[in-house]
């Protein structure tokens, strides 16, 4: 079916669902088509529309719609599919919105039944009470579906002790494109009688061939799996459509397995000199009884993970479960002593639960990590791009090393690139490589590398797909595994199930080439003119936006898992994921079905819930960086047009709160806003949610209490003030304290406490005589142009301290955050712009750096509250931790977004998903906070939240510690 779809059918189509279709929701609009025409892979295709359907009698109407117009139908669950079989030209059917319950989960029997849409970690929770899990488990499990898990055959890590998807299925349901249901499972008597009689009789003629025709490995996913229906099989139809990406039925319910959990597990991470020597020594742990032995080089490790592994060049992850902690540490143990004598350099068991999760981290975020390599080994242009295609193939795992090292050779032999890990205990490797999918030239060699690697890997008695699946990045290169006669068998085996064609075409059966329908071909081949430099991807927005390649870890909607992604976690709709937002600019780049550009309403709609929180900066496994390319297309979206009056309210708030305190008119502003009335017509005025209160202005500024104090007129009326009107001993480190927006015009007191903390500290403070400002208002409006007026104008006046080398201590996490990464991205041709970034300091970071030998007051008190998710995803809060541990002060804060995020939370229209952002970590662990605690926030937006929606105080740290050292020096006998 071609891409492009007639406008005129399109309706006709949309109509007749929309008559049929009782339950779900039936979308054909340019939004939502632009959300799913890629998955996690290097293909793309343009859907004809969308359906969420609520039960099987809406998929039947579904089918049976697409049957009579000749529409293909594809299934899918989170698009986390690597290998593009979750990408279709007709209309999709998204399983996550509605059929995504567990219908009932029975301990004594072990299995669950479930349907298409539900989360695999909702169902793990779900049987973690009766000490069971499903064994399948995919570094995506806090977002696959098991109907996807299904389709593809996915395995995960503890394959090893339970196995595949395929495994651990006992019973499906699903429906035909003729409209016929049945039910799948050993003996096929649920199967309709047509079906049932055609497939016996080809395996009564092709016995030999089934018997023979498929390699014996633990990971072979490759093709359908015809000889699971072999009589000495039990003719297990449930396992023989596991694995057929939606080709032959629509799952509609799945009765699983569920398995054990270990009463204990220790994970034993051992060292080896390279990724050669663990690959080798992999097989023959897994004697020992491993629920896992995951292979990983250095290459994919940072430098600050790798301080926490043991020596060696790459490492074995091997998890061993025991009935309670001894017994795991014991055959733990004895592993290990075993590995030493294979030749493990190193070892390190680790026993504690968070420390085995921190590890597991880094290993279940290599999908994405892998797909930028360091720029150096970029090969063809692509810049340290790297993709999926070739990222799972397995070989029996005796072999694992040899495979390695030829295929090391083959990345040599074509200059690509890639850093392989994964499932070395199955003999099965991830790796994303640095295709140039850009260009022809890059393409053709992507093709003859995929030929070459396709023969290296059969000739290792290898599967193409090891986990993932054929779809179109493999299916066309089946012949070479299994030749053209068995090749044949599937296509015989598809048309007994689906003769006309229609479900997911193009996979795994007469499929499409593996260099067509990619991703990549309909962006535009010079840089897009953009005012952000996107230093990181080499100054090219299309670049940037390619970042994303649909992992999907936006999509985890587990509390307290990251910052990102809150919009999504409060609305569960894919246009608010990261991913989503990606996709949608993806296709204005494209030009194909988002045709307005820069001017398109569903990029805005998507972006407008965008809290700007930054977390998909740090918690992303690539890094995509949705705040930029917010502020990146509010900018263009809005050049020559009429603004939003919040971006003129709020967006331009340092010059109106300027121009408060310098008339002396907030007394006057104070009392206007405690009128309803005259508050609700401000509001109103300002684009500001009917539900917010204006907050109180305070009657004078940080900045002009602190001249006051350097005159000496304030120092004895300040109960926070430094020693002897201000002065302190000679010889202490200067430093510069940055009056932001925020401390300055709405918390001095934050301020005012902070030159208490770091003059106690044996610091000299400074002030800057005149206003700067980092800009951050104009950046989340996209009012970029005065941005970098306001951003050139700061870095005149700062320029002095910047030559005199001086810190710059910045109170306000997000004001801090936009220097170290806002200006310089924004001033790329002002070298001031990075020295300032570079001199940029938290408070926390101040006191550790220039007063590491000052000791805080111990306050000794529990704390709740929030680390501002911009300092979490750009700075950091490792010394906030080791301050608050010095202080006594004990507990975690709060790390999602709170939900008001500068202006957002103010905004007409988002005051819903505001709140809904606060109630997913901040409110929830404040409430249960004790009496006692102490609530913490260093940012304002966070303080305000915390006040306006459940009346809770909370303040900056270095209020905090001010008041300890207050109360210290009362303590203290006077001389």
């Amino acid at each position: 079916m071609a891409q492009a779809q007639a406008p005129a059918r399109a309706r006709e189509v949309e109509e007749a669902l929309r008559q049929a279709v009782r339950g779900g929701e039936v979308e054909f609009g340019t939004a939502t088509r632009s959300l799913f025409t890629m998955d996690a892979s290097n293909y793309r295709r343009v859907p004809l529309g969308v359906v969420a359907p609520r039960d099987a009698d809406d998929v039947e109407a579904v089918l049976a719609v697409c049957r009579e117009h000749g529409v293909p139908v594809l299934a899918r669950g989170g698009g986390t599919s690597i290998a593009g079989q979750a990408t279709g030209t007709g209309v999709v059917l998204d399983f996550t919105r509605h059929m995504d319950r567990i219908e009932s989960l029975d301990p004594e029997t072990r299995t669950a039944v479930v349907q298409p849409g539900v989360i695999l970690d909702r169902l793990r929770d779900a049987a973690a009470p009766h000490g069971l899990t499903f064994g399948p488990d995919p570094s995506t499990h806090s977002r696959c579906t098991l109907g996807g898990m299904i389709g593809n055959n996915s395995c995960g890590s503890h394959s090893v002790a339970w196995g595949t998807t395929a495994d651990n299925v006992r019973e499906l349901e699903a429906t035909g494109y003729d409209g016929l249901r049945m039910t799948l499972a050993r003996g096929g008597e649920g199967v309709p009688e047509r079906l049932r009689e055609d497939v016996r009789a080809m395996v009564r003629q092709e016995l030999s061939r089934l018997r023979t025709g498929f390699p014996e490995l633990p990971r072979r996913i490759s093709g359908y799996a015809l000889d699971e229906l072999l009589p000495e099989k039990g003719e297990d139809w449930a396992r023989a459509f596991t694995g057929s990406e939606g080709t032959l039925a629509v799952l509609t319910r799945a009765k699983v397995t569920l398995v054990p959990v270990p009463g204990a597990r220790v994970l034993a991470v051992l060292g080896y000199v390279d990724e050669s020597a663990a690959a080798e020594a992999a097989a023959g742990l897994l004697v020992h009884g491993p629920l896992t032995v995951e292979g990983m080089a250095n290459d994919l490790v940072s430098e600050a993970s790798r301080a926490g592994l043991p020596r060696g060049g790459a490492w074995l992850f091997v998890e061993v479960g025991g009935d309670d902690e001894a017994q795991a540490r014991s055959r733990a143990g004895e592993l290990c002593r075993a590995a030493a004598a294979d030749g493990s350099t190193d070892h390190r068991l680790v026993v504690e639960p968070g420390a085995q999760r921190a590890l597991w981290r880094i290993r279940e975020d290599a999908s994405g990590t892998a797909t930028r390599l360091p720029v150096a080994t970029g090969a063809g242009g692509s810049g340290g791009e790297a993709w999926p295609g070739w990222e799972d193939c397995a070989v029996p795992p005796p072999r694992l090393g040899a495979y390695l090292r030829d295929f090391r050779a083959l990345l040599r032999q074509y200059d690509l690139h890639g850093l392989p890990y994964g499932h070395f205990g199955d003999g099965c490797i991830h790796v994303r490589i640095d295709f140039d999918l850009m260009s022809d030239a890059g393409i053709r060699r992507f093709r003859e590398f995929s030929s070459d690697l396709a023969e290296t890997v059969v000739a290792h008695g290898g599967s193409l797909s090891g986990e993932h699946g054929d779809g179109q990045a493999r299916a066309e290169l089946l012949p070479k595994m299994y030749g053209e006669e068995m090749v044949g068998l599937f296509g015989r085996f598809k048309d007994m199930w689906d003769p006309a064609g229609g479900l997911n075409p193009g996979m795994l059966v007469r499929p499409a080439r593996i260099d067509e329908n990619l991703r990549f071909a309909p962006l535009p081949r010079e840089p897009v003119d953009v005012e952000f430099g996107y230093p990181h991807d080499g100054g090219d927005f299309s670049a940037a936006v390619r970042r994303c390649v649909g992992v999907a870890k936006c999509r985890n909607t587990e509390a307290a898992s990251s910052v990102m992604c809150p919009s999504f976690r409060a609305t569960g709709e894919e246009q608010h994921s990261t991913r989503g937002r990606a996709r949608l600019l993806h296709e204005m780049l494209a030009g194909e079905v988002v045709t307005d550009g820069w001017q398109s309403e569903e990029v805005h709609d998507a972006l407008d819930l965008c809290l700007s929180c930054k977390g998909c900066r740090s918690d992303c496994p690539v890094n995509v960086d949705m705040a930029t390319y917010k502020a990146e297309f509010m900018h263009h979206h809005y050049k020559g047009r009429r603004r939003p009056m919040a971006h003129h309210s709020m967006g331009r708030l340092p010059e109106w709160l300027r121009l408060a305190a310098a008339s002396r008119v907030v007394p006057l502003l104070n009392a206007a806003a405690r009128v309803q009335p005259l508050a609700a017509l401000a509001k109103r005025f300002g684009g500001i949610a009917p539900e917010r209160d204006i907050p109180a202005l305070p009657r004078e500024p940080f900045t002009r209490w602190w001249r006051r104090r350097r005159s000496g007129a304030g120092a004895g009326a300040d109960a926070g003030a430094a020693r002897t009107n201000g002065a302190v001993p000679d010889g202490g480190e200067r430093i510069v304290l940055w009056p932001d927006t925020f401390t300055n015009y709405l918390s001095p007191e934050a301020g005012s406490a902070a030159v208490r903390v770091l003059e106690d500290a044996g610091l000299r403070v400074t002030v800057p005589e005149k206003q700067v400002c980092c800009g951050l208002t104009y950046v989340s409006t996209g009012q970029l142009d005065r941005a970098r007026a306001v951003m050139r104008r700061t870095l005149d006046r700062i320029e002095p301290a910047l030559d005199a080398g001086l810190p710059v201590t910045v109170l306000e996490p997000p004001c801090a955050a936009a220097l170290r990464t806002d200006v310089p991205e924004l001033l790329a041709d002002d070298p001031r712009a990075r020295k300032l970034a570079g001199a940029v300091r938290t408070f926390a970071q101040t006191l550790a750096e220039y007063a590491p030998e000052w000791e805080p007051p111990r306050l000794d008190r529990p704390v709740a509250g929030q680390t501002h998710c911009h300092q979490h995803a750009v700075i950091g809060d490792a010394e906030d931790r080791r301050l608050r541990e010095r202080a006594g002060l004990t507990g975690e804060l709060s790390k999602g977004c709170c939900g008001l995020a500068g202006n957002f939370g103010f905004e007409k229209g988002h005051y819903e998903v505001s709140v809904a952002c606060a109630e997913d970590q901040l409110l929830p662990a404040v409430r249960e906070a004790g009496a006692d605690a102490e609530l913490l926030a260093d940012g304002y937006s966070c303080r305000t939240q915390l006040e306006q929606l459940g009346g809770h105080r909370s303040r900056h740290l270095a209020e905090v510690l001010a008041e300890g050292l207050e109360a210290q020096s009362q303590a203290q006998p006077k001389r």
